[in-house]
């Protein structure tokens, strides 16, 4: 499914991290420059050192209710994929029950679940279980169902958890996605990327748009109550009428959730090779960035919320899990390649099979502690605040902000928006979500004590905040880190 497309938004989020890695959700990043934005606004900024104030209660220190766990499993490597994935080549749906290389890394990925200390007590039931990829879906239920008794009997599982699987078309049918909800998986997230034959051959899908409608079809007639549809914008030779028409049977499929994402080119994929960003046959960067206007104005006609950058969702049915992320709330993360984020620090496990087998043979061993509490960087998670909360519409909470934190970064940080809050690519607004008018913030940045009382959430425009976001969460570090 797609991951490795979407680059890290300024490649990585600056806790410290034990071990690089790709995080555990999928982070658009958008490098257009839009017409006649405001320069570069550091002589807004003080440059005197700011004193970041510690909160008395960080929310990373909270045990996780949340946990991701990486299924690698593919029939082929797309394209445009960098993600650490096992391609099972030829090996289908139905034969995928013996493949002995499925079964090794289940009973891996068990006795690192197994292995896993918490350092919490009490520790609370978990609240989400995300299974992403790979393709989840060529696991048999029968080993998922392992992996879920596994995650119950080591940490508990709320009954009215959300459990979501990524899927692809072509991997399941009607029975395999009955026997799953049995499990209770009950929230889909179908990988169709286009409905054009074309384009999915291209990108080296394994599935077709034959196959996208059988699973669409499959999940209507199994009465899965919550699914989500990725598209991908930005393909080789996609064109506008090729992206109205993907976001148009998106609309008519009426998933719960749609999410969006912009393709990245990485440098060891196939697409990597062939193409340059902004270069014939991709989109150039203006073209990409009409493509994520597009998408929002049509997906916010169909009455879907755009409740984070890539993300869309009819209301009530945001990803809870990856809200959790967002709000940069601590989660599990177990197998291949996947980041944890506990006690304030990210831990990364390898992207290779034999190497991830030994770190959970150590993990086993006593020679790893993923709970151990390190020092954490207050300034480096002020920056991975205002980066994961300036990814949704909700934005960031800015008397929660000035409260760990204090008062001074969170004052100057308004000050460095002021001329994006007036080109329209900021929002300031108050308690109550109204927003706050140029004249009114114009009174407002004169006094910093009015300025810190009536702020209550600074956010990014959609879409054109959004589409800037680089550069607005880099004057963020900027006067976080100067």
């Amino acid at each position: 499914m797609l991951k490795s497309t979407i680059a890290p938004m300024l490649l990585t989020l600056h806790s410290k991290t034990k071990t690089n890695t790709i995080l555990p959700f999928k982070t658009p990043i958008f490098c257009t420059l839009l017409p006649q934005s405001p320069p570069t606004v550091r002589r807004n900024a003080s440059t005197k050192p700011l004193t970041i104030e510690t909160p008395e209660t960080p929310s990373y220190n909270l045990p996780p209710a949340s946990a991701y766990i990486h299924l690698p499993f593919c029939r082929k490597r797309c394209h445009y994929c960098d993600f650490p994935i096992v391609a099972l080549g030829s090996t289908s749906p139905e034969t995928a029950d013996d493949d002995p290389r499925i079964l090794n890394y289940i009973n891996t990925l068990i006795r690192e679940i197994e292995a896993t200390k918490t350092h919490f007590d009490p520790h609370p039931p978990l609240q989400t279980v995300f299974f992403g990829g790979g393709t989840p879906s060529l696991v048999p239920p029968r080993l998922v169902a392992k992996v879920l008794d596994t995650l119950r009997s080591r940490f508990g599982i709320c009954l009215d958890a959300e459990i979501s699987m990524e899927m692809d078309p072509g991997t399941f049918d009607d029975r395999k996605l009955k026997d799953l909800m049995g499990l209770g998986v009950n929230r889909v997230s179908l990988g169709v990327q286009a409905f054009q034959e074309e384009l999915l051959k291209a990108c080296g899908r394994a599935h077709g748009v034959k196959e996208v409608h059988e699973a669409i079809e499959i999940i209507g007639s199994c009465g899965v109550g919550n699914w989500s549809m990725d598209l991908i914008s930005s393909l080789p030779n996609q064109t506008q009428e090729m992206w109205e028409e993907s976001l148009r049977l998106t609309v008519e499929a009426q998933p719960n959730h749609v999410s969006v994402y912009d393709l990245q080119i990485e440098k060891d994929t196939k697409f990597g090779s062939l193409y340059t960003p902004g270069e014939f046959p991709l989109p150039s960067d203006t073209q990409s960035a009409k493509f994520y206007r597009m998408a929002s104005r049509t997906l916010g006609e169909a009455n879907y919320n755009h409740y984070e950058v890539s993300s869309y969702s009819k209301s009530s049915f945001e990803c809870k899990h990856n809200y959790t992320y967002w709000i940069n709330k601590p989660f599990y993360a177990f197998g291949l390649g996947s980041a944890s984020y506990i006690n304030g620090t990210r831990y990364s496990r390898p992207k290779k099979l034999k190497d991830y087998t030994n770190y959970v043979k150590n993990l086993e061993d006593g020679l790893v502690d993923l709970g151990e509490e390190d020092d954490v960087d207050e300034g480096e998670m002020a920056m991975d605040i205002v980066m994961l909360s300036f990814r949704t519409s909700k934005g960031l909470e800015f008397k929660s902000f000035v409260e760990d934190f204090g008062s001074e970064v969170a004052v100057e940080l308004c000050k460095v928006y002021e001329p994006y809050m007036k080109s329209g690519h900021v929002l300031f607004l108050d308690d109550q979500r109204r927003e706050i008018t140029e004249d009114e913030f114009s009174s407002l940045v004169l006094d910093d004590e009015k300025l810190e009382n009536e702020i209550g959430f600074i956010r990014l425009s959609d879409p054109d905040g959004f589409l800037l976001s680089n550069e607005l969460i880099s004057l963020a570090f900027g006067v976080i880190d100067p």
